[in-house]
C-alpha cells in the first residue's frame, strides 16, 4: 500500500502543480479584468495571457524563497547584519551556536528553543 502511494506521487505532483498554476492564472485574470480596465483604461486579458503575466512575474520577482528555510526578505538582511556587527565576539559565538543547534540538530524536537527561559529542564537536572 505504501509503495503504491510513493509510486503514484510522481503522477500527482505535476497535476497539483498544474492545478495551482491554473488557479493562480485565473485569479490574475479576474483581478486584471475587474480592476485595471476601469482604473487604467487597459483592455481585458485572456486566461493564457494571465498565465504568461503570472509566470513572468515569478521569473522577475522570485519564486517565494522566504519562510522557514528560505532566508527571509532581502530588506531584512541589512538589519540582521547590523545587529550582528554590533555584537561582541562572545555574543556572536553564542548566537552561531544556538542557530546551528536550532537549524541543524535536534530535528525531532522541532519547537524546542534552548535560549528560551520557559523551556523545561529534564527530570534528572531538576532533582536536587
Amino acid at each position: 500500500m505504501k509503495k503504491a502511494f510513493y509510486k503514484g506521487r510522481f503522477i500527482f505532483i505535476p497535476l497539483i502543480a498544474a492545478a495551482v498554476l491554473a488557479i493562480a492564472s485565473l485569479i490574475v485574470m479576474q483581478l486584471w479584468n475587474n480592476i485595471l480596465p476601469d482604473v487604467l483604461h487597459v483592455s481585458s486579458i485572456t486566461f493564457w495571457q494571465a498565465m504568461g503575466i503570472f509566470v513572468l512575474c515569478k521569473v522577475l520577482f522570485g519564486f517565494g524563497r522566504g519562510g522557514r528555510f528560505g532566508g527571509g526578505a532581502p530588506w531584512g538582511r541589512g538589519r540582521m547584519a547590523e545587529k550582528f556587527k554590533n555584537m561582541s565576539p562572545e555574543e556572536r559565538a553564542k548566537f552561531k551556536e544556538q542557530f546551528a543547534d536550532r537549524m541543524c540538530h535536534g530535528r525531532g524536537s522541532r519547537w524546542r528553543r534552548e535560549w528560551d527561559e520557559d523551556v523545561k529542564k529534564p527530570a534528572d537536572e531538576t532533582a536536587d
